[in-house]
């Protein structure tokens, strides 16, 4: 097994990108997170062991020392593959895991969701084979991974809190589908004490459920973090899709019906002004989309890290960088709510309204939500 947790967490002597607390955890996060299913699925291209590993330690190079998997990607294949790129390196990185769906005894269909599992007895072997799998004695953030609310009993909180007072576990999250629900599950993370952090699909053409758990978390006054994955929206604001893009089958963004992205290219011509900082006149070029992209989540003072997904060296180069590129203005946060408004001025149908969003609707009607986001 690996390092034991410290006894506190000093990153003062650090030489990496900008860090933030996760809730009011102590445990820190890099801005930019590694979303490290990327490594232990083909749902974004194939490569090696050696390919993966070495993705891993880029990133860690790059000052990008979250590092965020689940147990479920690629059924353990990269929390090992994790493991093995952080040998040697543990103090260096916040690791996260996911626990909660039981692959064990169950098949793989496709994309499509395994059975979940939460009672103690299952999570206790669970968080045990993740952490042999990691080579590590702690995990930095422990989520439950797209647990329905009524799951989350007060048994298994009572065990989470077990976790982080033996120091099995430093920070609790919550991690949504959000197809699987994620309208009370989120609210609920942010409501219970014990979770520091809620994560969900959050991105500049799909701001729902995340305008919606900062606005609760605002309202409540609790110091819950937001961690948003999917902020390239699934390839548009980072241009690597656009409506001619032809997407394999076994391509995790295939779902995406073909009205979804050209609707989304419109919307990229719209927000092409944040290419051109406004403070920073005469500086054309000076972000490109892709940062800016994860400079407007981070503009939001809730999110904690942004894990985009990285495909490849210029990738990890490009946003890994988006922490030293010029802030949102104020001038710009408002115009791009002024077209989020109005839809970005798209009169179109984007194929993605028939798509379910939580486990029994119920809860987004009651929201007054009209929008429904992808499975992912």
């Amino acid at each position: 097994m690996g390092k034991t947790a410290p006894d506190k967490w000093d990153r003062a002597e650090r030489d990496d990108m900008y860090n933030r607390e996760l809730g009011g955890s102590g445990v820190e996060v890099s801005e930019v997170g590694f979303g490290a299913w990327v490594v232990g699925t083909d749902w974004w291209g194939d490569r090696s062991d050696e390919q993966a590993v070495g993705m891993v330690e880029d990133a860690l190079d790059a000052g990008v020392t979250y590092v965020d998997t689940g147990d479920v990607y690629g059924h353990g294949d990269s929390e090992r593959i994790v493991g093995e790129a952080i040998d040697g390196r543990r103090d260096e990185v916040t690791l996260s895991t996911k626990i909660g769906y039981d692959f064990y005894d169950n098949p793989q269909a496709g994309h499509g969701e395994l059975p979940k599992e939460l009672n103690e007895e299952y999570l206790r072997e669970a968080l045990e084979s993740s952490l042999d799998r990691l080579d590590t004695d702690y995990v930095d953030v422990l989520q439950l991974h797209n647990a329905n609310v009524d799951e989350v009993t007060p048994e298994v909180r009572d065990l989470l809190r077990e976790w982080k007072t033996e120091g099995r576990v430093r920070a609790l999250g919550w991690a949504l589908g959000p197809s699987i629900g994620w309208l009370a599950e989120g609210d609920a993370a942010v409501e219970y004490e014990e979770f520091d952090a809620v994560q969900t699909v959050f991105n500049l053409f799909e701001q729902e459920p995340g305008r919606h758990f900062i606005d609760t978390i605002r309202d409540s006054g609790s110091d819950t973090s937001v961690i948003a994955r999917v902020p390239h929206s699934s390839g548009l604001l980072n241009e690597q899709v656009t409506p001619d893009t032809v997407l394999e089958d076994g391509d995790h963004r295939s779902h995406r019906p073909k009205e979804w992205y050209e609707a989304g290219w419109e919307k990229v011509e719209a927000i092409r002004f944040l290419e051109n900082p406004e403070d920073a006149e005469g500086t054309a070029g000076t972000r490109t989309l892709g940062q800016a992209s994860i400079r407007w989540l981070l503009a939001h003072d809730e999110v904690a890290s942004v894990t985009p997904t990285f495909r490849n060296a210029d990738d990890i180069a490009e946003w890994s960088a988006a922490s030293d590129v010029p802030p949102i203005t104020d001038a710009e946060y408002e115009r791009l709510e002024e077209l989020y408004a109005t839809n970005f001025g798209i009169d179109r149908d984007d194929g993605m309204d028939a798509l379910r969003t939580s486990v029994d609707g119920e809860d987004i009607a009651a929201a007054g939500l009209d929008k429904r986001a992808a499975s992912y």
